[in-house]
């Protein structure tokens, strides 16, 4: 490919921030909402989505995560997700095989947990009881034809029920599906979108080639990637100030990132390792725009490891961040323990 555009580490943040509203908050609202979850706000772990909707939107509070306008989802990589009622086929049958056996077993699957829930809602191992599926994960096949949604609070297995099929072609649910990584993690190539998605190589591939009149080629720190076209004057555009601190729960997107995307945003193998686990992921620090920490929460108590040393102002920042933290069921301030064991020189994870 031709290259265009030559972009800095400093420029790719400076965008990623302003387009994920991690510098200053949307204000409070649907449309903010919508903004939020444009590439999915995964919901794993118990009330990430709703942590990552705070670091985005103003006046969130416990139940903004359960606003009608957004809905939860096996998503990419069939982890949970919440995004926008609207977007739900782009997040569903965007991911639809297109291969025969694998696109039959979803909808034989849809099927089938159709017929068994028969318009109600219910327990997913409930509804694998009635299918005689011995496998309940097996359910999550049917995801990606669009017709399930669920709700997830974290203390109990998810609930789900059924909805009419998205009226939206496939192949174009997948281009949109596309888009939407390139913009919020651009500059992008075709094989992490593929792993992010949870798809095929070849389709991350081919829905890159179906884009290619809207996609500019671009050489950043570690190597040639694509951004969308339309996104070109945001990357030239004078940096925002950041804001002073981010608690960003696991499975945001600022970081949920593989391979070498992740030395661009990290640039110390010890640090991605502390970051990146090979079990359940921390939180990410970031401060004034990076990431320089992890933190973990137990109830009200928050501990915070971090990579270096803090000045007043940005623990008080940090401390300010927490104390907002709108989390159902914790009726008690944020408690911060700070872990200063983090050692530049010998730490290892």
């Amino acid at each position: 490919m031709t290259i265009r555009l030559a972009l800095t580490r400093s420029q790719i943040l400076a965008f990623r921030r302003r387009v994920a509203a991690l510098d200053e908050r949307l204000p409070r609202g649907q449309d903010s909402l919508r903004h939020a979850a444009w590439a999915g706000l995964q919901d794993s772990m118990p009330r990430a989505a709703l942590l990552s909707i705070h670091a985005r939107m103003a006046g969130t509070e416990p139940a903004s995560w359960q606003d009608p306008s957004l809905v939860q989802v096996w998503g990419p990589r069939f982890s949970v997700y919440v995004v926008a009622e609207r977007d739900l086929a782009v997040f569903t049958l965007g991911r639809l095989p297109d291969e025969a056996g694998p696109l039959k077993r979803a909808q034989d699957i849809a099927a089938r947990l159709g017929a068994a829930l028969a318009g109600a809602r219910m327990p997913f191992s409930e509804a694998a009881r009635i299918m005689g599926e011995k496998d309940v994960n097996r359910l999550r096949y049917a995801a990606p034809t669009g017709t399930v949604v669920m709700r997830w609070d974290g203390a109990r297995q998810p609930e789900i029920w059924n909805v009419p099929a998205p009226d939206m072609d496939p192949h174009e649910a997948r281009l949109e599906l596309a888009r939407r990584y390139v913009h919020v993690f651009g500059p992008a190539t075709p094989e992490a979108f593929a792993t992010w998605a949870g798809v095929r190589p070849t389709r991350g591939v081919a829905a890159f080639a179906a884009l290619d009149r809207s996609l500019t080629p671009v050489r950043t720190p570690i190597g040639e990637a694509w951004i969308l076209s339309e996104d070109e004057p945001l990357f030239g555009a004078a940096a925002r100030p950041p804001a002073p601190a981010r608690l960003l729960p696991s499975g945001d997107t600022w970081f949920l990132l593989q391979g070498a995307d992740r030395e661009l945003l990290v640039p110390e193998e010890r640090h991605r390792r502390a970051l990146w686990t090979s079990r359940v992921w921390p939180g990410a620090l970031l401060v004034d725009g990076e990431i320089v920490g992890t933190w973990r929460r137990a109830g009200h108590v928050l501990t915070i490891q971090p990579w270096r040393r803090l000045a007043s102002s940005q623990r008080a920042a940090v401390g300010a961040e927490a104390g907002t933290f709108p989390l159902p069921g914790v009726n008690r301030p944020m408690e911060i323990r700070w872990d200063n064991s983090y050692d530049e020189e010998t730490h290892q994870q």
